[in-house]
Order: structure tokens, then sequence, then C-alpha cells
């Protein structure tokens, strides 16, 4: 990482924790709170698998607004290193964005985790129970999608997120309109993927998670952090073959 210790760098890494802060506490907060709510079988006041995907999606606009001319916007190691691989970010300055991402989510399962644990009684256990809004596959995949789906829709919604965003913060693009299709994909990436995984697309965003979600959210983790990157890094490489140097300068 270079000039690590410059104030402009410490900036932009309190905003990359900050934002994947505000990622994880909106949009899994919402998963573990808001969701099911009063209950999966009662569900009048829910919001829903729709809720959930809003909550994502307005979180990276929020956050893309407020901190994104600060530290780019990442909010996601797979966008960090996909954003690399495009040649439109320092390979030295990956390490400390992911670093600061990793804290950032899980402070805020944290945060969440002290939230559930002062709910009514067994609430905590049965969050944790159910994997506190951790991704999964196979008996832990919401619609109880194998690996094999997993592994497809992970590296594939996660090369069309970098593909989003390499595009709408292209030279040529309309940098005021990017925070917002950002979003929007976000949004539309969770209402295809959370039957199948409940959405990774972000190794901070599953790590902070698997953290409180007990044995086997950790023991899945792996497929959530490697083709999240796989997928980015693919669409990171082909961007400028694809499409030329007039996008991507």
């Amino acid at each position: 990482m270079t000039e690590t210790a410059s104030p402009a760098m410490y900036a932009r890494l309190v905003a990359e924790a900050l934002g994947t802060f505000v990622l994880v506490l909106g949009g899994c907060g919402t998963a573990l709170l808001a969701a099911n709510f009063p209950d999966a079988e009662v569900n009048t006041l829910g919001v829903g698998f729709l809720g959930v995907a809003l909550a994502f999606g307005l979180t990276v606009v929020v956050g893309a607004f407020a901190l994104g001319p600060i530290s780019g916007g990442h909010f996601n190691p797979a966008v960090t290193l996909g954003l690399a691989a495009a040649g439109r970010f320092s390979w030295g300055d990956v390490g400390g964005y992911i670093v600061a991402q990793l804290v950032g989510g899980v402070v805020a399962s944290s945060v969440l985790a002290l939230v559930v644990s002062g709910g009514p009684d067994g609430f905590f256990d049965a969050a944790r129970e159910s994997g506190f809004a951790s991704n999964g596959f196979g008996e832990h995949s919401p619609g109880g999608f194998g690996l094999g789906s997993a592994i497809v829709v992970e590296t594939v919604l996660t090369a069309v997120f970098l593909f989003v965003i390499l595009g709408t913060t292209a030279r040529v693009a309309s940098p005021g309109f990017a925070p917002l299709a950002i979003g929007l994909t976000l949004t539309l990436i969770h209402l295809i993927s959370i039957p199948v995984t409940n959405t990774s697309v972000n190794p901070a965003r599953s790590l902070a998670t698997a953290v409180y979600g007990g044995g086997w959210a950790m023991g899945q983790l792996w497929v959530f952090i490697v083709f999240p990157i796989l997928g980015a890094l693919i669409a990171g490489l082909a961007y400028r073959p694809m499409f030329g140097r007039v996008l991507t300068e």
C-alpha cells in the first residue's frame, strides 16, 4: 500500500470502513429485524425479500453519494480487486481498503448482535440458529439451492455488478448518476439471488454475518469469498479488452 501514513489515505480508509458499516448495518439489519416481522408465519408488517433487496441498494446509493468522493465508494473487497484488475485502482492500496472494509462490516454485525440481544426471549438464539443473515447453500440456502448454483450465481452476478460499476464510473459516463445505477443494480442482484444464497457478492458482508452465524456459516464462508472475488476479477480483466480504452481511462 502506498502513502498509508498520509492524512488523505487515512480519510479514504475511514470512509471505506464507514461505508461498509452502513451497508452491513442497513442491509443485514433489515434482513435480521424486518424481513419477517413480526414472524415468518404471520408476516403482516415485514418487508420480505423485496425490502431486503431495496435496503442493500439504498445503503449503496447513500454511501456512494456521501463517501464516494472521498474513497471511491467501494465498500466491498471484490469491487476493490475488480477495479484494480481493470487498471482503475492502485494495487498498492488494495490491502488497506480490504482491511478497512472487513473491519467496518464486522463492527456493523457486532452492533446488530447487541441490538438483537435486547430482543424478546429467545430472539438472539433464533437469529443465530437461522444463521444471523449469513450466506449459505444446500440446507442453508433460503430456497434449498446447492453448491453449484451458489458458485454460478455469486460469480456471474458479481461480474455483472463490476461491469456496471466500471461502465457508470468511466470517463465518458455521467458521474452524477453512478451511485443510483450501482445501487439499483445491487437491488436487482438481491432480487435474483436472495433465494439462492441470501446474496453475498461481497466478502466483507459475508464475513460480518458469518462471525455470528455459527459453525455452518463459517464453514461455508469460503464460497462467498472465493467466487465473488473470481467474478470481480473476470469482469475487471475483461472490461478493457471488451470495451476499449475510451471507457476505462
